[in-house]
Formats: C-alpha cells, sequence, structure tokens
C-alpha cells in the first residue's frame, strides 16, 4: 500500500480503538468521545441508485463498503478544498471473517460522474467533494459505496504529538524540507515523525522504504494510544482526530464497528489498480485495462454478496469506450480516439447537488516531496478547486449500476 494509504486505515482503526477504550475507561471520556464524532460527522448529498433506504444496516453487522480519501488540503498554507491525494476503497465482511482494500491511482482516467466530463479520478473530491468522490468510484467500480472517511494530511502529525511521541530507530540520517533526523534510536515529536514517514528520496528503497516507515509510525502511534492512561490524554487523541478527519458514520456505528466488525479485520486482503501511463495532450493520466478492472469489480462485489458479471457494465457506450484498454493483448479500446475522447458531455451515471465543502483548518504542515505534480500542466486545475458546476450541469442518470 502507497501513500499514506496505511496511515488512512489506521486513524480509522484508531478512531474505532478510541471509541471503545473510551467507553470502558470512565463516563467523562465517553462523553467527550461521543461529541468529537458528533464534530467530525458531516453527511454528503447523493444520487446513489442504491439509497439510503438501501444501505447496509451496520446494527446488525452486514457487508458494507467505505471510502477513505487522504486530503491535500493544507499543503504550504491551502484552505481550499483540494485534491484527493489517497483513495481506497474498503469492503469489511464479518460473515466472511474479511475485509478488502482497493488503491486506487489519483491519475486513473474515467467519468467525473456529475460534473460532465472525463478527468483524473483525484478531481472529483476537487470539483464535488466527497459526494462526487463517491459517486464517481461507485461508478468506476460497479459497486456501492456505502460510507467514507477524509482526513486531512497533517492528522499524522497531530496525532504523533497527541500520544506524547513514538520511538524509532532510524536507519538513515536525512533532512526533509529543513528538518533534521539523525541516525539510531530516538523519540520523535509530530514534526520530526511526519519527516520520517514521509522521506523516499534518501532512503536506498525509495517509495518501499517510506511505506515501510508510515506502517511503522501508524503501528506505534496505535499501541501508544492504547496504552495512555488519563482522561486528559484521551482528550488530546480525540482532539487531533476531530481537527483533522469526518465522515458520515455516526456514532453507533463507530461502536458496532469496533464490536462486531473486528473478525473482518483480522484478514485484510491488499489490492491496488493499476493501469497504463498515458500521454495525452501534454498531460499524463493511467488508463485501465478492462480485464483488470472486471477482476477488482468482481472481488469487491463477492465481499458485498453481489452478484458478479462477465463483462464491464456499459463497455458498449461510447463515453466509456474511450476510458480503457485491452489489456488481453495490450492494445487499447480506442487507440484511435484515445487523445480526443475527452471532452465528451454526454449524460453521465449520476445526478446530484453535491457540496462544495468547505475551508478546515488544516495549517500548513503537508509538504512538498508528496505533492508534486505527475505531469507538467497538474498546475492548471489548481484555479477551480473549488467552483462547483451549476445545478443546471447535473444530468440525467443512467440506468444504474448492476446491483
Amino acid at each position: 500500500m502507497s501513500r499514506w494509504k496505511k496511515i488512512i486505515v489506521g486513524t480509522l482503526v484508531l478512531v474505532n480503538c478510541l471509541v471503545g477504550g473510551a467507553t470502558i475507561y470512565a463516563v467523562q471520556v465517553t462523553k467527550d468521545a461521543s461529541q468529537m464524532v458528533d464534530n467530525i460527522r458531516q453527511t454528503v448529498k447523493r444520487n446513489s441508485s442504491r439509497g439510503d433506504a438501501n444501505k447496509p444496516n451496520i446494527d446488525n453487522a452486514e457487508p458494507f463498503s467505505i471510502l477513505l480519501l487522504g486530503v491535500d488540503t493544507g499543503d504550504l498554507g491551502r484552505d481550499e478544498q483540494g485534491r484527493s491525494d489517497s483513495m481506497m476503497v474498503v469492503t469489511v465482511n464479518p460473515q466472511q471473517k474479511k475485509s478488502t482494500i482497493v488503491s486506487l491511482g489519483r491519475d486513473t482516467l474515467t467519468k467525473i460522474v456529475g460534473y460532465g466530463t472525463n478527468d483524473k479520478l483525484n478531481h472529483a473530491y476537487a470539483f464535488g467533494g466527497e459526494g462526487m468522490a463517491m459517486d464517481t468510484i461507485e461508478n468506476l467500480l460497479d459497486i456501492p459505496i456505502d460510507h467514507y472517511v477524509t482526513i486531512n494530511m497533517r492528522g499524522l502529525k497531530d496525532l504523533i504529538d497527541a500520544v506524547g511521541g513514538i520511538e524509532v530507530d532510524n536507519q538513515y540520517d536525512f533532512e526533509l524540507d529543513g528538518i533534521e533526523v539523525a541516525k539510531g534510536k530516538q523519540t520523535l515529536d509530530g514534526e520530526t515523525g511526519l519527516a520520517y514517514a514521509r522521506m523516499r528520496y534518501q532512503d536506498p528503497e525509495g517509495d518501499v522504504g517510506r511505506q515501510k516507515r508510515q506502517r511503522e509510525v501508524v503501528t506505534k502511534i496505535l499501541n501508544k494510544a492504547m496504552s495512555i492512561n488519563g482522561v486528559s490524554n484521551y482528550r488530546k487523541i480525540l482532539k487531533a482526530v476531530e481537527k483533522n478527519m469526518k465522515t458520515d458514520l455516526s456514532w453507533d456505528d463507530m461502536l458496532d464497528i469496533g464490536t462486531d466488525y473486528l473478525p473482518a479485520f483480522k484478514k485484510i486482503d491488499q489490492k491496488q489498480l493499476d493501469g497504463e501511463s498515458q500521454l495525452i495532450d501534454e498531460i499524463y493520466y493511467q488508463i485501465l485495462g478492462t480485464n483488470e478492472l472486471l477482476k477488482i469489480q468482481n472481488t469487491l462485489k463477492k465481499q458485498l454478496n453481489l452478484p458478479t458479471a462477465d463483462t464491464l457494465p456499459n463497455l458498449s457506450d461510447a463515453d466509456s469506450y474511450n476510458l480503457f484498454y485491452d489489456d488481453s493483448d495490450g492494445t487499447s479500446t480506442s487507440d484511435s480516439q484515445a487523445s480526443t475522447g475527452y471532452d465528451d458531455t454526454n449524460t453521465y451515471d449520476q445526478q446530484g447537488t453535491y457540496d462544495p465543502g468547505t475551508a478546515n483548518d488544516y495549517g500548513n504542515a503537508y509538504n512538498t516531496e508528496d505533492t508534486t505534480a505527475y505531469d507538467p500542466n497538474q498546475q492548471q486545475y489548481d484555479n477551480g478547486y473549488n467552483q462547483q458546476p451549476p445545478a443546471e450541469d447535473y444530468l440525467q442518470p443512467a440506468t444504474g449500476y448492476g446491483y
């Protein structure tokens, strides 16, 4: 799992652990935890074909899916909505005692549902917040997306400080954005711990080494949090979570996940949905293969007890035809149209009014190493992140998904 994926999953587990631990520890802490969940809870406007009435009942331990978003708001003082820099879909099935995590590439070319264009997947959040991101990924994977969790990237720093620092055995002397971390055993605070988790170029293993350190940091935060005593210490951790995270999960949902769903988290199957890199109009995109996408779709459907499919839904649709390549022989489904097929404004699969999102007080801690654009023209999107399409641009929904 790459680039903050473990951090997001770890934070989700941390919240559930804290809720359970707080309930046992003291009535006052329980009250604080409940208030924290109320403060971070934010529902989104959607028009999912599944509908709220058909959502899985977490109270009955039914399988569900959740979209985890790591957002780049807070980068060098930015306070606009930003992009979803990390995206994962998690399916949780307590009956199967298994969870599946599928990581999605931010440069994946796909329909931006509700915006009337094809673009990079991470721009769905920029254009329409969590609602548009959920609908877009729901359309791409052909499964319902039931819930979401969004974490700001500075959350790791705040959590490290909240638990009083973490002890590591650093293998390399390095410097990142003016922060020096010496080799050897030491206790890292939030600032140095964030640098430790983000350093990549000075590690001989590159991104693989960074992923290992991220997993180490998250594990140590969890262990430290569970060993903390005292209402005041719990409050620090709850405040760090409250400051950097939002979700549509309720207090009761979190309590149920922290108890009834624990067996499902003991076996986690991790997958990456990758595509082929293509340069289109001087911008790099990841183009998904039809076979690989279908395989991922069916894996997730099995986890959610949904029927599988033999072909991608609506692949014959001219709009979808340009988005994929045939990975059975390595050729695009439409090489001749690949450079011109991305300005289509035909009817998309969802309609709805999406929340543009509000600016959050996330601070300046997100460093530039992890926000380097993949293509030279990435900055052209920056000025449009908070622009919400007018209501008339939301088009009529298609016939719906295959579930």
